[in-house]
């Protein structure tokens, strides 16, 4: 069988409103990111593990509130005094934990912003960040919690047809049942699956389906 070279090329993810599903497993935190100007502060912290959404909903409240989007671990590189002069969402705050610095960063940039509208995304809540700085502790433990819960099957299903759709793919309706039957219970995963059958099609000049799926699957438990 000949082989075609196949290369990761970027995809286009979509991070607008209408690209994101809502469900039961984040309908508490959309609306919470949605009611974004009755957050008590000014200020949220959305928490979820690894590939649950927060960045999708921090680029939705961008939109809706008109706001930068940048990495906490970017904040040193950064002019805050600039970045403070409209509300900020901040991803993997919780990273920076121990990183006096950086730390300091994020405390001068909440106090910047004063109430104008601060989105902090982290895998967990701000009490088990580990935190060295008392005074950033205290205010994001003040900020109130949105929570992201894993994803059920509604969810991942919808989540899979979103990343096929991003790489252009349009898949059978059987592969994603499938697929949600036996992956692991993560956005995260789901965004491995979709990467991985894409490059296995490109590789065998095949389309995305269920039997692709299976050979993949018994590849993987062959180790």
């Amino acid at each position: 069988m000949s082989r075609q070279l196949a290369f990761d090329l970027p995809s286009g993810e979509a991070f607008r409103r209408a690209d994101f599903y809502a469900s039961p497993a984040n309908a508490q935190a959309l609306a919470s990111v949605e009611a974004w100007q009755d957050w008590p502060g000014g200020k949220l912290v959305l928490v979820g593990p690894a590939g649950s959404g927060k960045t999708h909903l921090a680029h939705i409240w961008a939109t809706l509130a008109g706001a930068e989007v940048i990495s906490a671990a970017k904040l040193l590189e950064t002019d805050l005094h600039d970045l403070a002069q409209g509300p900020v969402a901040v991803e993997d705050a919780d990273t920076i934990a121990g990183d006096r610095e950086a730390e300091v960063a994020l405390f001068h940039l909440h106090n910047l912003l004063n109430g104008r509208g601060l989105l902090v995304t982290a895998a967990s809540a701000p009490r088990d960040w580990r935190l060295g700085l008392p005074d950033l502790l205290s205010r994001m433990q003040a900020a109130p919690v949105a929570q992201l819960n894993p994803p059920d099957d509604l969810l991942l299903s919808a989540v899979l047809i979103k990343l096929f759709a991003d790489r252009q793919i349009v898949v059978p309706p059987n592969l994603i049942s499938y697929l949600v039957s036996r992956m692991d219970r993560s956005i995260a995963a789901a965004r491995e699956w979709v990467k991985f059958l894409d490059a296995r099609a490109l590789a065998l000049g095949r389309p995305v389906t269920r039997a692709l799926a299976a050979e993949v699957l018994d590849l993987a438990q062959a180790g």
